[in-house]
């Protein structure tokens, strides 16, 4: 049997008195979507922090494709294949919807037209291939969901994490994010995601 992309083993964090995660363990198995579940304040948030490297963890371990990845900061993991979507959509708002996927883009194209081009691709996967010029502050919020989930996608991961990428969106926006997230993971991108609409 194949080893899990993922694998963390008791992960914990501290922030002074207050324990935010508890010895959290789970494994990601390559090609799967994942789902992680819990009321608000139960440390799910904080937990991708950690497998992303946003944050350290104060104990426990988390391997990668085999490797311990424990501790390495979020721009080398971003280079292994890790990409995170945020629970709090934030565009470059100055700047238009094909510029702020390109962000994405330039962690491995270095040329701004190749660079442009790998996010009108990506674009097209998320539905935003209409609005490439439309400036990312226009967006609705389903439409700033998507702009998320591009650039992370832009940056050629094989490891996606989802915060919350279906909260906010109406019963019909979700119909349509739902295969979109699946339409992703037989790309070849394995995906954990945090999600409280079931």
């Amino acid at each position: 049997m194949d080893k899990p992309i993922l694998a963390v083993e008791g992960i914990s964090k501290r922030f002074g008195g207050l324990l935010a995660v508890r010895e959290a363990s789970l494994t990601v198995e390559s090609g799967s979507i994942t789902a992680v579940i819990g009321p608000n304040g139960a440390g799910k948030t904080t937990l991708f922090a950690l497998i992303t490297g946003f944050l350290t963890p104060t104990g426990g371990r988390i391997v990668y494709l085999g490797a311990d990845i424990t501790g390495m900061p979020a721009h080398r993991l971003a280079r292994q294949g890790i990409a995170r979507t945020f629970q709090i959509v934030q565009p470059f708002a100055g700047l238009s919807v094909l510029e702020n996927i390109a962000v994405g883009a330039h962690l491995h194209i270095a040329g701004r037209t190749s660079a442009l081009a790998a996010a009108a691709d990506v674009a097209r996967l998320v539905g935003l291939d209409t609005m490439l010029q439309q400036p990312a502050a226009t967006l609705t919020v389903a439409g700033r969901k998507r702009l998320e989930l591009a650039r992370a996608l832009a940056t050629s991961p094989k490891l996606l994490l989802l915060d919350e990428v279906l909260a906010g969106l109406n019963p019909s926006e979700i119909r349509d994010m739902v295969p979109m997230i699946r339409a992703i993971r037989e790309r070849g991108v394995t995906i954990l995601m945090i999600e409280h609409v079931m």
